[in-house]
Order: structure tokens, then sequence, then C-alpha cells
């Protein structure tokens, strides 16, 4: 090692010290619900083809392996609740470890007090979302862990710290995507699209998600980050099937919009109904089109070909050790068919801690922790 360097990484090193006592004491617990946007493992140790713990898969991540995230390094959750001194160098938003999956053997005593990850790659609102998976932790089973988690909580620290540890906890979910892409467009004339209309279809699942939403609130949950679709018609998969000259599919950018907004209505009338604001929404519709729209911006230069993949725009199928690779990941938008990038999981994130209130309604989440670290 350079000799220089030493007096630079001894500083570093002490500085780390130094914030991880206050980070420890004010950390917070963190759930995440969702799918593979989110999940950071749990299909590891289910018997589905919807798995991502296999290279090029985690290339990026701090230790070089995969791990079950679908991303080349880091996730949302990741980049919100990092260690800021080890693995996560720059994911230091709550100053907490990363929350393990649910199904880890290693989410058991102390660190459940650190909250748990439920996600599990290719599920939506609807249990029939996603079925072609065969077995994934549908949004059901996921929050009936959740309620197995208290269980298990409550043994170990009691009920009272553990409604607290509940209450208090951070809470990210992201549902919905999968509902059109893997479900209602998953193929031509599927069950659900012979069912409803699109318009009638987008109330129905808006319908099932405030079910779903009302009941993390009857299981503790008070401050809740939900999650809009994204650009689903731009990603690299429905360009492949597609698109003839780059343009996003249009069936799906219909859907989004229908979607989207329908979510917010809903969302903003479940918090009425509650009498605070519980329920936090974040725009990454706008998040991720932001640097769709313009690249050079955020130092993109390919946002329509995937990192990882193969056929037109690397959209067919799944990323494998047999697919190309792109070099540089930091100057590509999307990682693989579906999936953002580590380097634009990092944009996202950013605006869900200081984006305006286009972007997050109604605070953000710096606003949250500001309030919340004033007991008001």
């Amino acid at each position: 090692m350079d000799a220089a360097l030493m007096p630079l990484l001894v500083v570093s090193l002490v500085l780390c010290l130094l914030a991880a006592a206050p980070a420890a004491s004010a950390a917070r617990a963190f759930f995440v619900f969702g799918d593979s946007l989110v999940d950071n493992g749990n299909n590891n140790y289910l018997l589905t083809t919807a798995r991502a713990d296999a290279p090029p898969y985690g290339i990026d991540f701090p230790t070089h392996q995969a791990t079950g995230r679908f991303s080349n390094g880091l996730n949302i959750p990741d980049i919100i609740i990092g260690d800021p001194c080890f693995a996560f160098p720059s994911g230091e938003h709550l100053g907490a470890e990363p929350a393990l999956p649910y199904l880890s053997p290693e989410l058991r005593g102390e660190k459940l007090l650190v909250g748990a990850n439920f996600a599990s790659a290719g599920v939506g609102i609807l249990n029939d979302t996603g079925i072609q998976f065969v077995n994934i932790i549908r949004i059901g089973d996921q929050l009936q862990y959740f309620r197995e988690y208290q269980r298990k909580l409550r043994a170990l620290v009691g009920e009272p710290q553990a409604t607290q540890l509940v209450n208090q906890a951070l809470v990210l979910i992201t549902l919905g995507g999968n509902d059109f892409v893997n479900n209602y467009y998953l193929v031509p004339m599927s069950v659900r699209s012979r069912q409803y209309a699109l318009p009638d279809y987008v109330r129905f699942i808006v319908s099932e998600y405030r079910k779903i939403l009302s009941r993390l609130y009857e299981l503790g949950a008070r401050r809740v980050i939900v999650t809009g679709t994204g650009p689903l018609g731009c990603v690299p998969a429905e360009l492949a099937l597609h698109s003839q000259n780059g343009e996003c599919a249009a069936e799906l950018t219909r859907a989004v919009n229908l979607f989207n907004p329908q979510m917010v209505d809903m969302v903003r009338g479940l918090n009425r109904a509650i009498g605070a604001d519980v329920f936090v929404t974040a725009n990454t519709y706008r998040m991720n089109f932001d640097y769709l729209a313009n690249p050079q911006d955020f130092g993109f230069t390919n946002v329509q070909v995937a990192c990882c993949g193969q056929g037109p725009y690397n959209g067919i199928g799944l990323c494998t050790a047999a697919s190309n690779v792109c070099d540089n990941r930091d100057v590509f938008a999307f990682w693989d068919a579906f999936h953002p990038t580590e380097r634009a999981n990092r944009i996202i994130v950013a605006q869900f801690m200081h984006g305006d209130t286009d972007y997050m309604h109604p605070m953000n989440l710096s606003t949250i922790l500001a309030m919340d670290q004033e007991g008001l």
C-alpha cells in the first residue's frame, strides 16, 4: 500500500467509528415488501425461476457476488438503509445495517431488531400475478410473514418494545408493475385481459392495493413509502417486443398513466380515513423518466439497451453468464431487461430523500426523518 494513503485511511476509519455510535442509537427498523425491484434474496431460498443468485448479478456488489438482488450491485433498500462504514460506502441515509431477507437463516436474535425484507421477485398486487414463476412469496404471504416476524420479536424483547419498534419503523412497499407485465400483458388474450378492459383492471388492482396497505396499517406500520410503477413501456424487455425505432411501448405506457394517478388518489384517501400521513407516495415514474428523457444530464450514454442480456436491446431472456455484459455499468440506466443499474437506483433514492412534492407526496424521506427525530 502507498504510504501516502495511510493517514487518509486512518482518518476515514476514525470518522466511521465516531459516526457509528450515534447512528446505531438512532437507527430505526426497516421493513420491505414487494417485488424484484426490492427483493434482496428471499427467492434464493425458493424453487423458482425468478432468481438472481448467479453471476453476473452482483458484479459490482461489495462482495462481487450474486446475492439475489436483481442488480449489478445495490438495490433501492440497500441505498436507503446501508451501513456507511463497511459494505455500503455511500448508502448512509439511515445509518443502520441492511435488513436481511426474511427467509435467511441468519435472521434471528438481535438481527430481528434491524427489521426484515419480505419482498419476492415476481409478485404483484394480485395472487395470480407471476404464476409462471411457481414458488414465490405472494403479498398475502409476505404480510403473514410480517405477523410471524412480530411474534418472534415479542418473544425477544417483549410486547411493548416490539410494538414500538414496528410503529417507529420505516416501511417500503413496491408493487404493481408485475400486475401488468407478468399478468395482464404477459400473453395475448390473458385471463385478466379477457376479464377486464384496461381501465376496469386498473380500478380493480388499485382497490386490491388499498386492502394490502390497510392490512399493513393494521399490523402496525406507521411510516410507509408506497412507490408507483416506473415507465414500464420503456424497459429493454418491452422495447425488444414492441418497439421499432426505440419508442416506448404505447399500451404499457397507457397502463402506467392510468395506474399511478389512481394509486396516488387511493393513498391520499387512505390517509384521510386514518387521519394521519401514514402513507407517502413516491413518483418513481418521474424519477426514472427524468434520466430516460435527458440521459446526458445524469451521465448516462445508454438508456435503452440493458447492460446484461441478449437480443434486441439486450431485452430478450434472462441475464446469465452467457449474456452480453457491458464494461461500464455506470453509463447504463438498465442492468437487465427490467431492472435499473445501481447507479440509476442511486438517482431514484436521492429523490426519495430530497425530492419535492412532484416526486414525494406529501413529504420526502428527509422530512420524515427530521419530523420523527423531533417527535412530531
